[in-house]
């Protein structure tokens, strides 16, 4: 006698389906920047195993790419690591945003799903789960689809980047940039998200031109969010 408990739920597959779906966008950001990525580790010496095994286990594209940076000018292995880990501590609050919909979830869910968070794939959850899309498996399938992007693109760089003098010709470095745009025209549909989208470009252009560096946008966000939280809290009053 079969066991209907070990078949999937009725709803899985189109779950899985609509996850695939929804993380195009990312998708066609993340195969140009993994490519560079790949392009960029192959010239810093390390092998397209070593790149391929980095974007496996490590999947923080900022952080692979400063580590790579890193590694090309001979950086001691402590300070890469500390590097990388500082870049990554944005990932503690966007965690803990989404740790109130993941309560239902068992420990090893959260693990995988904490292990394959990104920028890009908590901007799509955060819109989704404040429309109480909470389905394990489209959710799952959002990071899964993410991931397998950027691990081809970073094995395509690391095989082919020895055809390639310059990436920068090429705008790879612009298709990050474009997908956080396109991720954020789907998000601000109220007035205090539109007012924080206007404040954080406001505020990050005004701190470039003040020569504040990268600093300038981890300030601008916390202004703009905070500006943002003042609105709304206006408008429901």
């Amino acid at each position: 006698m079969n066991d209907a408990r070990a078949l999937p739920a009725p709803g899985f597959w189109p779950d899985i389906l609509s996850g695939t779906r929804q993380a195009l966008p990312i998708v066609l950001g993340y195969l140009p920047v993994g490519f560079a990525f790949g392009v960029l580790a192959l010239k810093a010496g390390m092998t397209p195993l070593a790149a391929a095994l980095m974007s496996v286990f490590v999947f923080a594209g900022s952080a692979q790419l400063i580590a790579v940076g890193l590694l090309a000018v001979g950086a001691a292995p402590a300070t890469i690591v500390l590097t990388t880990f500082v870049v990554n501590l944005r990932h503690v609050l966007m965690s803990a945003a989404l740790a109130p919909h993941l309560r239902d979830w068992s420990r090893p869910g959260v693990a995988w799903f904490c292990a394959q968070l990104t920028d890009e794939t908590f901007a799509l959850h955060a819109s989704r789960f404040a429309r109480s899309q909470t389905s394990k498996a489209e959710t799952l399938a959002i990071n899964a689809t993410a991931h397998s992007a950027w691990i081809t693109g970073s094995i395509l760089g690391a095989f082919c980047g020895g055809l390639i003098g310059d990436v920068k010709p090429l705008g790879l470095d612009f298709a990050l940039s474009a997908m956080f745009l396109a991720l954020l025209a789907g998000q601000v549909g109220t007035r205090p998200r539109q007012a924080t989208a206007v404040a954080a470009a406001g505020f990050s252009t005004l701190f470039l031109c003040l020569g504040f560096g990268h600093w300038g946008v981890i300030a601008a966000c916390v202004l703009a969010a905070t500006l943002g939280c003042g609105v709304e809290t206006w408008n429901r009053k």
